[in-house]
């Protein structure tokens, strides 16, 4: 795995690089996450862009509810943890519930 490490130390604003925030909708496991910040990190390389990855532990707002909705808080919280290390890419997630 070529592994491209970026800068996660950056400020948005107007006057800043774009940042875009992108991975897949729901982590379905870690290899497919380092896949995709992989993917991510070589498609943008040559951009003057700012990178965060993101992805969901929990898709509550499924239209169906037999979908799945994800790996859950605890397994979904380590995988960010370890994109955020391996990649040196700073993560968010989204949160459906107040708990």
């Amino acid at each position: 795995m070529n592994k491209i490490a970026i800068d996660q130390k950056f400020n948005i604003g107007p006057k800043e690089p774009l940042t875009i925030i992108a991975g897949p909708c729901q982590i379905e496991s870690l290899e497919h996450c380092r896949m995709m910040a992989e993917e991510i990190l070589t498609a943008s390389a040559d951009l003057p862009i700012n990178l965060i990855f993101k992805s969901s532990y929990d898709k509550a707002n499924r239209t169906s509810g037999k979908s799945k909705r994800g790996v859950g808080i605890e397994e979904g919280l380590r995988v960010l943890s370890i994109i955020k290390e391996e990649f040196n890419l700073p993560v968010t997630t989204d949160i459906h519930s107040p708990e």
